[in-house]
């Protein structure tokens, strides 16, 4: 009997995880969402502190130029550019939208 190959293992794990997120994040009652934005944005938040720290990486002391391991601290810090840009767009969109559903419950000015 062989094994599954690990990859494919990780990509049924990942596929099953967006079915099972659509399905909880559309199922959240609106008197919920605001409490669960607040959840996730600080999600995001300790999400960009390890995407600093990533995008943050230097070369191994005595890394010469052209060395293997150039090419992946290039990768690192790219991804982790990118990990930043994403959560930043994610807390900064968290607070707009936990801003308008806040302002639905306020009561609005009689106009005179």
């Amino acid at each position: 009997m062989e094994a599954v190959d690990p990859t494919i293992y990780r990509f049924a794990i990942f596929v099953l995880a967006i079915f099972v997120g659509y399905y909880v994040v559309w199922s959240v009652t609106p008197a919920l969402h605001t409490p669960l934005m607040a959840v996730t944005n600080a999600i995001s938040s300790v999400i960009i502190v390890g995407a600093l720290i990533a995008a943050a990486t230097g070369l191994p002391a005595g890394a010469g130029p052209g060395a293997p391991i150039l090419t992946h601290a290039w990768i690192a810090k790219g991804a982790g550019a990118l990990a930043t840009g994403l959560a930043a767009v994610n807390i900064f969109g968290g607070f707009l939208v936990t801003q308008r559903m806040l302002a639905m419950y306020k009561k609005k000015d009689a106009k005179k």
